[in-house]
């Protein structure tokens, strides 16, 4: 009787411990507001779908304006998913300009997608434009 329990939680932990899509959005949500939170602008650009970063390249420049800010605040906003394996979260982001030190605050819309043969979750809407394409 012992052995059946033993193995009815050793199945439940190997079932569990892959974590569930949710889990996994959480997860990368989470590691793509903290890296962005942190000004690491070349980690949340690993998040970023390949097939995204193939066809938008970031530029040395691009990526150097980026250390010309300071993130100041990170709100998730809400967020939803979907069935057809798409979520969104709408996000505030304060910014404060490193040289001038004027702060603003803008929208960003995360749009994730499921990869089922990875199974991960990527981003598919880039890095937030903090320069509104300027």
């Amino acid at each position: 009787m012992l052995f059946a329990l033993f193995v009815a939680v050793l199945l439940g932990a190997c079932a569990t411990a892959g974590g569930s899509k949710n889990d996994k959005l959480y997860e990368a949500q989470n590691a793509f507001s903290g890296a962005v939170r942190w000004g690491d602008f070349e980690g949340a650009w690993g998040l970023v779908e390949p097939k995204y970063r193939k066809e938008h390249p970031m530029t040395q420049l691009q990526l150097a304006r980026y250390g010309q800010i300071q993130v100041s605040g990170y709100r998730d906003i809400g967020s939803s998913t979907f069935d057809d394996g798409t979520a969104v979260r709408d996000i505030e982001i304060g910014v404060v300009n490193r040289h001038t030190l004027a702060e603003r605050s803008i929208r960003y819309r995360e749009r994730w997608q499921w990869d089922e043969a990875q199974k991960r979750w990527w981003l598919q809407s880039g890095l937030p434009d903090f320069w509104e394409g300027e």
